[in-house]
């Protein structure tokens, strides 16, 4: 069973970035590879520190882990380090600075998987009950095509460094340790370019544009994100792509307001219709329009409901319900004919009865006037 992040990391909930990053470094240092020679149980705490401080240095990932923990991690598609070659290549500016310990054996080599990206993307309400299809246009760093990635001219495969032998480090002794830096001549890729590619300057990589249709179900809520696998950047060394995670944000909507699965309106009514309790037209949000019964006597600030007519429910049948919160309309314009039906109406109403409150000073009473429940 994995053990929770903040207690591997040894920090409060509440920790903020800096005070997380120095926890890591300190369990980094302590459970290093190369302080822990042949120790399982050291080098499981090591990977057990970097998964800790990967999902909490980022802050989309410890929201999940604080809502849902690890299961809501794991529907996001995160599932940690493969090996400690990614877990050197991730945190290279930390172990640079740990005693002048580099990423570790083979950190810069093999094949290392492309970064996430990540887009935003802007939807009105409408399209977010209904589903929509959206395109879109990224740009993504990927393998040189005029050279295979490989950097050199003409695709041919680099030099190995005479320096540390293609291992993209050099190691020396400094006291008690063995301290393993990442090699100044290569810079940690273990090759040298004799004949860089023009197209990249050596670089083996280059930015590409690409466009992509995604599909957008209906239901999906603010912030969700979709997972389109393998639509990152390339891979390294022959390593697979990234994912791309679109963000979806609602634009505001003059209308309606959204709240989980249910929508909330608010809709005019006369006087007249609110004190009989007539049947009034009222727009939904995409079913168009429908019929309102009123309840005799309603007032402004009541509430209706119409159920089935909120937003559709993300993977299931069910839909929320639309609240109509209703605002009487006094007439302020009558005729001599409404005005007098009107004082017919007065002269038939009785006075509502006043509540009787003990007598209070003048200062206490006045505050007590505007205090409302």
């Amino acid at each position: 069973m994995k053990r929770c992040y903040y207690e591997i990391l040894e920090v409060e909930r509440h920790a903020d970035g800096e005070t997380i990053k120095k926890a890591y470094r300190r369990m980094a240092l302590r459970y290093h590879p190369d302080r822990n020679p042949d120790d399982a149980e050291a080098e499981a705490r090591f990977k057990e520190a970097a998964e800790a401080y990967e999902v909490l240095r980022d802050p989309e990932k410890r929201r999940l882990y604080d809502l849902y923990g690890f299961e809501g991690l794991s529907s996001s598609g995160f599932r940690g380090f493969a090996g400690m070659g990614d877990i050197f290549s991730a945190f290279s500016d930390i172990f640079e600075g740990l005693f002048g310990f580099g990423g570790g054996p083979g950190a810069s080599k093999g094949p290392r998987p492309g970064r996430d990206l990540r887009y935003d993307l802007e939807l009105t309400l409408e399209q977010m009950a209904q589903g929509h299809t959206a395109s879109i246009e990224i740009s993504r760093e990927v393998s040189c095509e005029a050279c295979g990635g490989t950097g050199q001219k003409d695709g041919a495969m680099p030099q190995v460094c005479s320096t540390c032998g293609g291992q993209g480090q050099v190691a020396r002794a400094q006291g008690l340790f063995r301290v393993v830096t990442t090699c100044p001549h290569c810079r940690g890729e273990g090759r040298v370019i004799s004949d860089p590619c023009r197209a990249c300057q050596g670089r083996g990589r280059a930015y590409a544009r690409r466009e992509l249709s995604v599909q957008v179900p209906a239901g999906i809520a603010h912030g969700q994100r979709l997972r389109m696998r393998g639509e990152g950047e390339g891979g390294y060394a022959g390593g697979p792509p990234g994912d791309l995670y679109v963000v979806v944000h609602q634009q505001p909507h003059e209308v309606f307001e959204r709240q989980n699965d249910d929508l909330y309106r608010r809709l005019e009514v006369g006087m007249i219709q609110a004190a009989l309790g007539r049947t009034v037209a009222v727009q939904s949000l995409v079913d168009g329009e429908q019929s309102l019964e009123l309840p005799a006597g309603s007032q402004t600030g009541d509430v209706v409901r119409l159920k089935g007519l909120g937003m559709p429910r993300l993977r299931g049948e069910r839909r929320g319900d639309l609240y109509v919160q209703l605002q009487v309309r006094t007439p302020d314009k009558l005729n001599k004919a409404q005005r007098e039906l009107l004082e017919q109406l007065e002269a038939l109403s009785e006075p509502a009865a006043l509540p009787q409150a003990a007598p209070e000073s003048g200062k206490k009473k006045k505050k007590k006037l505007f205090q409302r429940n």
